[in-house]
């Protein structure tokens, strides 16, 4: 009997049972990524933030409205007390943050905006501290450290080339991350309470719901006119960039947990950094692969030190 013929067959089909999930999870991060690229494109065309958000959110809202009547079927309905704790990670989480980082994006390269979002990690930990008292150490100091430096070291870069904006563009944007973070931090409890495909649909719906209505309160209707290129980057925006990567990392981690579907998503950033160069033309220099390179080695640090 040949060695391989020994092996149980656990052992055999673990990596294959694994496959499907790492596939899922880096297909997810390569979508999300895909926004700050798609959003780029749209700025080409003479849209505002606010109307390109709510392009965005309007095709989006009847997907996570499917959502939230699949993942529910079957479970008791919301109370009062649920649906409060809906609203306000609606508004952080995927309301609040998206506003901040169409409008970030206005002033910064996709390279710097993935970098920036990357760092939520960090963040939650940081929230971790002042709002729950837990605890840091040394190791993920040093973790937020190296992150951080990689940021700083691509932010510095661009405002030489681009100017004093840059650092309007990066505040909204790191505004965008602080906002998801506390929808991560919060969120917790309800996920146990609602589940997570339940919750993602419900208060996505609510950010729906709440980019449209800023839009009509704060933009003319004919502002509603734009090129047919902003309509199809928004469909596309809406689909494959916000919709499908949800599930898709909902998936992954189902199959191979929330430590690995995490990990897969270093991809994120290097293929935000990839598609900047090919699609927009961004510069691709020695200090945007350095700041890459620290900040993805930070959050890898961070990931070991918990």
């Amino acid at each position: 009997m040949s060695s391989a013929s020994q092996v149980p067959a656990t052992e055999i089909s673990a990596p294959s049972r694994h496959w499907p999930g790492l596939l899922l999870a880096t297909l997810g991060a390569i979508a999300f990524s895909g926004k700050a690229i798609i959003v780029k494109l749209a700025y080409r065309h003479d849209v505002d933030a606010v109307t390109l958000i709510m392009y965005r959110m309007l095709f989006a809202l009847p997907l996570f409205l499917l959502l939230s009547w699949w993942a529910g079927r079957g479970k008791p309905a919301l109370t009062r007390r649920d649906w409060i704790v809906v609203l306000g990670l609606g508004f952080s989480g995927y309301y609040l943050a998206s506003f901040l980082d169409f409008a970030g994006l206005q002033y910064i390269s996709a390279s710097l905006e993935r970098l920036i979002l990357y760092l939520n990690p960090t963040l939650v930990l940081f929230l971790g501290v002042v709002l729950f008292r837990k605890t840091v150490n040394r190791r993920q100091l040093m973790a937020l450290g190296v992150s951080y430096a990689g940021v700083l070291l691509v932010f510095g870069h661009e405002i030489q080339l681009v100017g004093s904006h840059v650092v309007l563009g990066a505040a909204l944007v790191f505004g965008s991350a602080v906002s998801y973070a506390l929808y991560l931090a919060f969120s917790g409890e309800e996920v146990k309470r609602l589940g997570a495909l339940r919750l993602t649909g419900l208060a996505t719906t609510v950010a729906c719901v709440l980019c449209i209505g800023q839009f009509v309160v704060l933009r003319p209707m004919a502002a509603a006119v734009v090129a047919p290129e902003v309509i199809w980057l928004s469909v596309l925006n809406a689909t494959l960039c916000t919709f499908a990567p949800v599930l898709m990392v909902m998936m992954a981690i189902e199959r191979i947990g929330a430590t690995m579907a995490a990990q897969t998503g270093m991809v994120g950033p290097l293929s935000t950094i990839l598609m900047g160069v090919l699609i927009l033309g961004e510069p691709f220099t020695g200090w945007v692969a350095a700041g890459t390179v620290l900040v993805l080695a930070g959050i890898w640090l961070l990931a070991r030190a918990r």
